[in-house]
């Protein structure tokens, strides 16, 4: 099956969305927000780790997690599908349990709707 998640490519849109809307807890910040000439089948996400979080291994390991969280959060709940997302994770993402940063970004991503 192939997956219905689409990476942001171009610098206009990270800069449009970082103008739109956001939602933050203690693990990420989410921009959300609606882009002009967007595929409306794909889920339109992109994850960036900030280097003041660690070396690459970390960085990639954050960046794994969300990745993950995301597949199984389009499988069980219904995230619109019409916003392109920004997920910026923060430092405390590294040293805690999978299962809580998950509930809490499945909190965050019904209450966009």
């Amino acid at each position: 099956m192939k997956s219905k998640i689409l990476a942001l490519s171009k610098n206009e849109e990270f800069k449009n969305l970082l103008k739109q809307k956001k939602i933050s807890n203690k693990y990420v910040t989410i921009f959300f927000g609606k882009l002009l000439n967007k595929n409306n089948q794909r889920l339109n996400i992109s994850f960036v780790t900030k280097k003041k979080i660690g070396n690459a291994i970390k960085r990639n390991k954050i960046k794994r997690r969300l990745r993950n969280i995301v597949n199984e959060a389009v499988k069980k709940i219904s995230i619109n599908l019409d916003y392109s997302f920004l997920v910026i994770a923060k430092p405390s993402m590294l040293n805690n349990e999978y299962k809580i940063i998950k509930e809490i970004l499945f909190q965050d991503l019904e209450k966009i709707r």
